[in-house]
């Protein structure tokens, strides 16, 4: 016997609107432009879960560009996968504080660019323009990783306030 998960059952879908609104925005960042409008689906959608088919019915795309999209949003790990107790149907889920997830990951975002950028300093050599230009990057990007780190505890003592209401937006 299988058990509906009642969190799928009358889910109210976003406006398509606001989904193409931030996924555009998405897209003009660099983003492709279908992870973008799937991760702007579930943002938008109140629990922030929906499954391929209820994904398909906001953005009138196939089954295999919703594959292909969240593939690539759970490979940068923007999403995740759950599976419905005794059914054989994914759910993806976008987690309420999902930028702060993203970003933080300092590793798995900084550390082979980093690498990389060392290597060509090293191959082109650090007294050429173009190996300071490295040597730059990858110092640049070092502080980033650092002052991540630090942002992403500042982020955790402003959120017990937000919740408080005591931040205004804007």
């Amino acid at each position: 016997m299988t058990t509906a998960d009642p969190r799928l059952q009358d889910v109210a879908l976003p406006p398509a609107d606001v989904v193409e609104r931030l996924g555009g925005a998405l897209a003009d960042l660099g983003m492709q432009v279908q992870p973008a409008r799937v991760f702007a689906a579930l943002l938008a959608t109140e629990d922030g879960r929906l499954t391929s088919a209820q994904l398909a019915d906001v953005l009138d795309i196939s089954p295999a560009a919703i594959s292909g999209a969240v593939r690539h949003l759970a490979q940068v790990r923007m999403i995740r996968r759950e599976r419905t107790r005794g059914s054989r149907r994914d759910v993806y889920v976008v987690q309420d504080d999902a930028w702060h997830d993203v970003l933080v990951q300092k590793d798995t975002l900084y550390r082979p660019l980093v690498a990389a950028l060392a290597a060509a300093h090293d191959r082109v050599g650090p007294h050429t323009r173009a190996g300071e230009r490295m040597q730059l990057s990858v110092e640049f990007l070092e502080f980033v990783q650092r002052e991540m780190g630090a942002m992403a505890v500042r982020w955790e003592e402003y959120k017990p306030d937000r919740a408080a209401g005591a931040v205004r937006r804007g």
